[in-house]
């Protein structure tokens, strides 16, 4: 299976062999490895959205062992997380699973229409802690985004000069933009090509859904016939939006049941996409639970 992995690789031409061997560590661990699919376990909810909202539902997420302990368990490729989440247990897991420093986080503490995280960590920090790769958030839509891609354009440069990947969370969302355009399939899309042009090596996006937010897009999707109906058919397009040569992973989003998320991830799967980061669909389920659901993600990745 390493031939994918091989092909993959070869994607990435201008790439140093520290990026690279970081980025076969992350393709090489874990149930998937080999594959060329991707299981991320992403805990930043915490900063985010606050401890109660986060892990009360399921108290041990309020231990960070917590996390790596399930990342590892369930067999995931990386376990992503803010600064203070890593420091609390890279030292006691090192070396046992791939960790992505999540460079930049915002809290909810303060509304407003047009986000932007603060920068919370640095590639430095990434380094002491044995990090693959340093993980951003951009916020495509937002009246501050031009602050944002500036932001990570520096410290992207710095990481793949230090060796390390890069992972872009590209999230639409700010006065730019409807409630609806923020999964709207011309945006996802259009959010994935950012990320790409940005430099980033592994995309997170949200799964689209068939709304089209911008009218000079729908005059072209229309025109063009392109096949947006079900959801394998719009990870497609937005895998081939971000060249058709990075790889493309997808969020697990709000909390859901079961069956909704596997019938979620069998549409990514059958559209191609990389694999998915999964958060609080695992993380505020009991533990034997998540890595039930973590694993038979894994399975239809698999398949």
């Amino acid at each position: 299976m390493t031939s994918r992995v091989d092909e993959i690789l070869s994607w990435y031409e201008s790439d140093n062999p520290g990026v690279l061997a970081n980025l076969r560590r992350m393709m090489m661990t874990g149930t998937l490895a080999g594959t060329g699919k991707f299981v991320i376990l992403p805990v930043d909810q915490g900063f985010e959205h606050g401890p109660a909202r986060s892990f009360a539902k399921n108290p041990a997420g309020y231990d960070p062992n917590y996390h790596f302990q399930l990342a590892i368990e369930s067999g995931c490729n990386a376990y992503a997380a803010p600064l203070g989440f890593l420091e609390a247990g890279a030292r006691r897991y090192a070396g046992q699973i791939p960790l992505i420093l999540k460079l930049n986080n915002s809290d909810s503490l303060l509304a407003g229409a047009d986000p932007k995280s603060a920068v919370t960590g640095s590639v430095r920090d990434a380094l002491r802690l044995g990090c693959a790769a340093i993980g951003f958030t951009i916020y495509p839509g937002s009246a501050q985004r031009n602050e944002m891609y500036h932001e990570l354009r520096r410290l992207t440069e710095e990481a793949k000069d230090a060796g390390l990947a890069v992972v872009v969370w590209s999230y639409p969302r700010g006065s730019g933009l409807s409630k609806n355009g923020e999964t709207g399939i011309d945006v996802v899309a259009y959010a994935a090509q950012i990320a790409a042009q940005l430099g980033a090596h592994v995309i997170k996006v949200k799964p689209p859904t068939a709304h089209i937010e911008q009218d000079a897009a729908r005059k072209v999707y229309e025109s063009e016939k392109i096949p947006v109906a079900t959801l394998a058919d719009r990870v497609r397009h937005v895998v081939q939006s971000a060249f058709g040569r990075r790889i493309v992973i997808f969020s697990g989003g709000e909390a859901k049941d079961t069956a909704a998320i596997l019938e979620e991830i069998k549409g990514i799967q059958q559209g191609g996409g990389f694999g998915s980061i999964i958060g609080r669909n695992s993380f505020q389920r009991p533990k034997a639970e998540a890595v039930k659901l973590l694993q038979q993600i894994m399975a239809i990745y698999k398949g």
